[in-house]
């Protein structure tokens, strides 16, 4: 398993207070295929730099640190590609924690 950093926009238009929820089915999504939740940082509304599609000018961001297998990752892809409230996500691979001075 590595260590793994999804960084979540969430397309939540009219229904701010849906956050928590959206959060945690995201949560539920990630066990559901073996993953392990570290930690989730709710962050606030940004508007995007550029629209590509008017409908969409900002966003709810959200970043979650969680063990998984790769194997995982192409299957949380694709189940996050089909929920309404993700707008777009990215993995990454979480960086080593620094070693105190």
């Amino acid at each position: 398993m590595k260590k793994y950093e999804g960084l979540f926009i969430l397309n939540l238009n009219g229904k701010e207070e849906g956050v928590k929820d959206a959060l945690d089915k995201i949560s539920t999504d990630i066990t559901a295929v073996g993953g392990k939740i570290e930690t989730v940082q709710k962050m606030e509304k940004k508007a995007f730099s550029r629209i590509a599609d008017k409908r969409h000018s900002a966003g709810f961001y959200a970043n979650v640190i969680f063990d998984a297998t790769p194997a995982a990752i192409a299957q949380l892809h694709k189940k996050f590609s089909l929920n309404e409230d993700v707008f777009r996500v990215l993995f990454t691979i979480a960086p080593a924690p620094k070693a105190a001075k």
